[in-house]
């Protein structure tokens, strides 16, 4: 026995020897986990899991690869890539695969055939007693018991040959902690938060019928349902504004995507909407629903689901596009999507769900969903979707209209800088993503981030920097504001900028005070402290800095590479980040049902699916004359050329109030279909 510890001993002093002069430290843990508590050794039979990411290629050749399709100078455009094409792009050179296997095998604690090479290329899979990880990682594996009694593997550090450090981006579980292993409680669903990682952009009065507003004179010589557009804006007013047709094709590659999580249509409501103010739509006219981890919908009138975002989207998209369908993607199980499981993070879930490879996928350090951010599955809350996290499960619409989002300081900066990657991978296979920009100008929503006003505070700036919002900073995002007619006006005059007194509006209706107080409910725009500027916008964001309006003399801050300097010289917003919105559309007074009940609803969360209807009904048009689909539109349209302070102002071009402007359908239909 005394010889066997002496050889035992023996060998583990060999190891370390090793590894101080062969190996580096690949990945540390910095600080504490804090919803995971580490607790004993895992036992050194058990077998593990592992999973090595390798590293990804071409990376940095994205941006360029997207302007190479998306830009209507460029002799590529139109010319998408499949998701296997996109796949092979990015994924690990074959030298780094040939690597890192052999590295394996040479350890000889792994066969061959125990070897899996995922189909996506971007990992290698091996079962294998934790005594061997330990070994070739040069670690030591415990459990960690997270906040809700499940039970994950992990280390503090592992080490990795010099050699083939190079060529892996993570091992899992390493200092991000694997799947859940065992369920110990199950805690019940609690009250529903009412503001989960997404936040719904929108918010209603009732009707103003009778607060003494009088139709304007020119309206009299307009058609009935054209004359009351300043304070009931309905299909029919929104077609008028921009010259859009009624749409004729239905081609079943080209259904409208809409994202939603938590909120969910009521079919009644929607119905009503459509039988009064779509004429050309059957009123019983539905989405497909597609249930992402768990998602469920529709809800009947009156349940505390039904808060119109999801009714909203839907009453525009389906009266804007029909007969072309709609999808409805549900996204996370109840107890996620509403917050209860203190999760902050609203498009991991669904992109997993669209691309099996980002469920692994490792960039800016991270790898697959962050526990903390993503709600995981299965997930043991009562109401919990009980199935495994849904991974290239679904086919995703080659146009989405996300009308959710949050302020970009509530996320980390790696976490976004991995999302948006993704999300400009969408856009080389052909795909349209939009985002509203949020309902509060600069700031975000009122309450959050410690500040009333939804604004941010460093170096002794007493809350007064903007909080930009996302996702629209993303570049890959294009990101739609609001805009508005007022009462005195009709579809013949020019738009402004959406900004509404809620509270007013509801004293005045009878509603009531709103909480809190939404008194500048205004159309987001600003400029991203995690994303600089694109070069497709470089030029307009240029000749904004030069015109002469009141915010040139806003204090401003350079951002650096960490975004670690926010609010650096007194200033209020960064001056060299991505700005938005990109474009913008009516996102006032929009007369539709909630609970059976009239509304008139507001937030750039109409702006969003009014801009993705048209960009349907585009590609509905290309189709018909055998070209695909517009894709990430953002090079195509810049080519065709609150916080203690006023904000940014609108002007002629484009401004970080209302972007490019609003929908001419006539000219943007002639202008796509003349590009390849």
């Amino acid at each position: 026995m005394l010889w066997q510890q002496v050889l035992a001993n023996t060998a583990l002093l060999a190891v370390a020897l090793s590894l101080s002069t062969s190996h580096v430290v690949h990945e540390k843990r910095l600080v504490s986990l804090p919803y995971a508590h580490k607790r004993r050794r895992v036992d050194s039979d058990a077998i593990i899991p592992v999973r090595i990411g390798l590293r990804q290629s071409n990376l940095h050749t994205g941006y360029d690869r997207l302007m190479d399709v998306s830009h209507p100078s460029s002799a590529n455009y139109g010319k998408h890539l499949s998701k296997e094409e996109v796949h092979s792009l990015f994924a690990p050179a074959d030298e780094t695969t040939h690597i890192v296997k052999n590295w394996l095998l040479r350890s000889n604690l792994i066969q061959k055939h125990d070897i899996i090479h995922y189909e996506n290329k971007g990992w290698l899979a091996v079962d294998m007693p934790a005594k061997h990880a330990e070994t070739l990682f040069g670690t030591k594996y415990y459990e960690h018991e997270t906040k809700r009694g499940e039970l994950r593997i992990g280390c503090d550090q592992y080490h990795l040959p010099r050699h083939i450090s190079n060529h892996v981006d993570f091992v899992k579980p390493g200092v991000k902690l694997s799947a859940p292993l065992k369920k110990r409680e199950i805690e019940k669903l609690g009250s529903v938060r009412s503001s989960p990682g997404g936040i719904p952009r929108l918010s209603n009065i009732k009707p103003p019928h009778n607060t003494g507003w009088k139709l304007p004179s020119e309206a009299g010589g307009l058609p009935l349902d054209l004359q009351n557009c300043g304070v009931n804006i309905t299909p029919t007013c929104i077609k008028a504004l921009y010259d859009i047709p009624t749409a004729c094709h239905s081609q079943p590659k080209n259904a409208m995507g809409l994202f939603e999580t938590f909120d969910a249509f009521s079919q009644q409501d929607v119905s009503l909407f459509l039988g009064k103010f779509a004429n050309n739509t059957p009123s019983n006219t539905a989405p497909k629903v597609i249930s992402v981890d768990g998602g469920t919908a529709p809800v009947k009138p009156g349940s505390d689901r039904n808060g119109g975002e999801s009714n909203v989207d839907l009453d525009l998209a389906i009266s804007l596009i029909y007969p072309q369908s709609v999808i409805v993607y549900q996204v996370d199980d109840l107890p996620i999507a509403s917050g209860n499981t203190d999760t902050s993070g609203f498009i991991n879930t669904f992109l997993d769900s669209i691309d099996g490879s980002y469920c692994d996928y490792s960039s800016f350090g991270i790898t697959g969903d962050s526990p903390g951010i993503d709600g995981s599955y299965p997930d043991p809350h009562q109401g919990g979707f009980n199935g495994s996290r849904q991974c290239g499960t679904y086919e995703l619409t080659r146009v989405l209209s996300i009308s959710y989002g949050e302020t970009e300081i509530d996320l980390p900066k790696p976490y976004v800088e991995r999302q948006c990657n993704e999300i400009m991978k969408l856009g080389l296979q052909g795909h349209t993503i939009l985002s509203s920009s949020g309902d509060f100008g600069v700031a975000g929503f009122p309450g959050e981030d410690g500040d009333e006003r939804g604004c941010l505070s460093a170096h002794r700036s007493n809350s007064t920097i903007y909080n930009p919002d996302y996702p629209s900073g993303c570049p890959y995002i294009t990101s739609v504001g609001a805009t508005r007619l007022y009462p005195n006006q009709t579809i013949k005059d020019p738009e402004s900028a959406m900004q509404v007194d809620i509270a007013a509006f509801n004293l005045a209706t009878g509603d009531g005070p709103t909480s809190p107080p939404l008194r500048f409910f205004a159309t987001g725009g600003g400029f991203s402290n995690y994303f600089p500027i694109p070069s497709y916008q470089a030029h307009d964001v240029c000749q904004y800095f030069k015109k002469d309006l009141p915010f040139q003399s806003l204090p401003y801050y350079e951002i650096n590479a960490n975004a670690t300097n926010l609010g650096q010289n007194c200033g209020v917003y960064n001056r060299l980040g991505r700005g938005y919105p990109d474009v913008s559309a009516n996102g006032a007074f929009l007369l539709t049902f909630l609970n059976l009940t009239e509304r008139n609803f507001f937030g750039t969360s109409l702006a969003a699916p009014i801009f993705g209807s048209v960009v349907t009904l585009i590609n509905e048009e290309r189709s018909v004359i055998g070209k695909g689909p517009i894709g990430f539109i953002n090079p195509a349209l810049y080519n065709n050329p609150n916080c203690g302070s006023q904000g940014f102002q609108a002007s002629k071009g484009w401004d970080p109030v209302t972007g490019l402007g609003t929908p001419n359908y006539p000219k943007m239909l002639k202008y796509f279909l003349s590009l390849p």
